[in-house]
């Protein structure tokens, strides 16, 4: 791998804030698909997670938006998302690190718990709650789970990516449900932070024969 140095990745004041609330409303769409209670039980197309645990991990995040944006700020100087994807512990783990393992736990419990009605019903108070969360943000939010500031830009970047790959996730573990396709505005910063942090991780030659020359091209290049 080639060494490649770049400036931090932060994507404030770049977003178009209600892509989030149009991206939420395709998670919607998809967690009340029939086959997603059809096949709760069933693993799904990330290994060792359940349908359900996966479509409890999907909705988690508007309402983690929601929770983020109306707590504090934090009064510490936010770090870049560079920074915030640095310090994961997921990502510096294997997936059967304990910040994995416990993902997929507390999200099985979950699913155990309350089915698909329980979830989509969450989901749905998640996006009754989400405009007014998104009008009333200010520059920077406090992120409880890692104790550090971030831009809230940054922050719902962070949010739709996983919205994003989480809806692929879980389309693909249904049969012939298609992918929900995301609004220019929601998935484009989402791809900027995925080939952001595949540079970082396999360096400039790997990503552009990826993309460029795939008769050169390594293996992956993927980005966690």
């Amino acid at each position: 791998m080639t060494a490649t140095t770049l400036p931090p990745l932060s994507l404030v004041g770049s977003l178009d804030r209600g892509a989030v609330a149009r991206a939420t409303d395709l998670l919607v769409g998809l967690v009340a698909d029939a086959q997603v209670g059809a096949r709760w039980d069933d693993e799904s197309s990330c290994a060792g997670m359940s349908v359900g645990a996966l479509t409890w991990h999907l909705v988690d995040q508007p309402r983690r938006i929601v929770e983020v944006l109306s707590g504090p700020a934090g009064d510490d100087a936010p770090i870049t998302l560079d920074e915030h994807y640095a310090e994961a512990a997921w990502i510096q783990q294997d997936l059967d690190g304990p910040a994995n393992t416990g993902v997929r736990t507390s999200n099985e419990e979950r699913a155990h718990a309350g089915g698909q009605s329980a979830a989509l019903e969450a989901a749905r108070a998640a996006r009754a709650q989400l405009d007014d969360a998104l009008a009333a943000a200010g520059p920077t939010v406090h992120i409880p789970w890692t104790g550090r500031t971030i831009g809230t830009d940054d922050f719902l970047v962070s949010r739709l990516m996983e919205v994003v790959v989480h809806s692929d996730d879980l389309a693909a573990s249904l049969d012939g449900v298609p992918v929900p396709q995301f609004p220019a505005a929601a998935l484009q910063p989402v791809l900027t932070l995925l080939s952001d942090l595949a540079l970082r991780r396999h360096g400039q030659d790997a990503l552009v024969r990826t993309l460029a020359r795939p008769q050169r091209a390594p293996g992956a290049i993927n980005a966690f």
